[in-house]
């Protein structure tokens, strides 16, 4: 009797205990506060340093580079990506909406103050948001100061993965030489004296 009287307050217990954390998810989600605060969780992970870029791409498995792109920019000029022919580009996908993706811009906007110098290197940080203001709204209210554009175009294959944020860096040369598919930090020591030796 007594073991049966322990089981029922226990799983009364669980059960309100799944109530406050599926009401606090709820509260967050429809808040829109869900992506801001997975966001931060999420940064906290980077800083284990296991999320880091492949950079170590063998020759044999790197691929072309597609500039068939064009994007329309923060300031709504229209750019394509083969403008950017015969530099190294820092390309990469994103939305406003996406966690991961808000945790690792801090680790960008940081890469971007050190190398915006480095006139052989672009940064294009392209938002998959569907409303363009959207994206803008939270590129302002962050600060942060990477170029950032918009499609205008579809996407070619080569950068399609089906899961953002991505990233690639593509060599002066025109060969995808470094790729991320997910989060990563990008501000640290390796990955930027890879971009440096570029």
């Amino acid at each position: 009797m007594e073991n049966k009287i322990k089981t029922k307050k226990t799983f009364k217990r669980n059960l309100a205990e799944w109530g406050v954390m599926i009401g606090v998810v709820a509260i967050l989600y429809f808040t829109g506060l869900y992506s801001a605060v997975i966001g931060k969780v999420q940064q906290a992970f980077l800083l284990t340093g296991f999320f880091q870029p492949e950079i170590n791409i063998p020759v044999s498995k790197q691929q072309n580079a597609d500039y068939n792109l064009s994007l329309i920019g923060f300031d709504d000029r229209l750019v394509n990506l083969s403008e950017l022919q015969g530099k190294t580009i820092f390309l990469n996908f994103w939305a406003s909406w996406c966690p991961p993706c808000r945790a690792e811009m801090p680790t960008i906007q940081s890469l971007y103050n050190q190398l915006q110098n480095k006139s052989d290197v672009v940064f294009v940080l392209v938002s998959l948001d569907n409303n363009l203001s959207k994206g803008k709204e939270f590129i302002k209210n962050e600060g942060f100061t990477f170029p950032v554009f918009f499609l205008n175009s579809s996407l070619p294959q080569v950068y399609d993965t089906g899961t953002i944020p991505s990233t690639f860096v593509i060599s002066k040369e025109g060969k995808i030489i470094a790729k991320r598919v997910g989060m990563a930090d990008y501000d640290s020591k390796k990955f930027i004296r890879f971009l440096n030796s570029l």
